[in-house]
């Protein structure tokens, strides 16, 4: 099963910023939209953003609103999580999943995992003092 590839975690104190990087093969992102999802320590894993094919109106869970930003750079099959002012509670090991959908005209709900064909492994980020 082809496979997306994350990297850009690390540790970073809190109020700090990474950014997360997601790629794969072609065929992979020009399937459908692309998402982020995180799972902490003892926790489910949980939504993150989604952003679709021609990148129009992503969607963001609420708990990360306003703090980061996805994007998308099709030519290089390369998606980004752009996290700013990070908190505690944003510690997880963040993955990348492709082959949902959003329509032509945004993304408008969060996407149920279930959606996406294609994950990555994961990156460890870790917001601490």
């Amino acid at each position: 099963q082809a496979r997306l590839i994350e990297s850009g975690g690390g540790l970073v104190q809190p109020g700090g910023s990474l950014r997360l990087t997601c790629s794969g093969p072609g065929h992979i992102f020009s399937s459908g939209s692309t998402a982020w999802f995180r799972q902490a320590p003892g926790k489910e894993r949980e939504f993150v953003a989604v952003i679709g094919t021609i990148a129009v109106r992503p969607y963001y869970a609420d708990s990360v609103k306003g703090r980061f930003t996805v994007s998308r750079h099709n030519a290089e099959n390369t998606m980004y999580l752009q996290m700013n002012n990070l908190k505690a509670e944003d510690t997880a090991v963040y993955y990348c999943a492709a082959g949902g959908y959003c329509s032509s005209v945004g993304c408008y709900s969060e996407p149920p995992e279930g959606d996406f064909s294609s994950w990555g492994q994961g990156t460890q980020v870790t917001v601490s003092s």
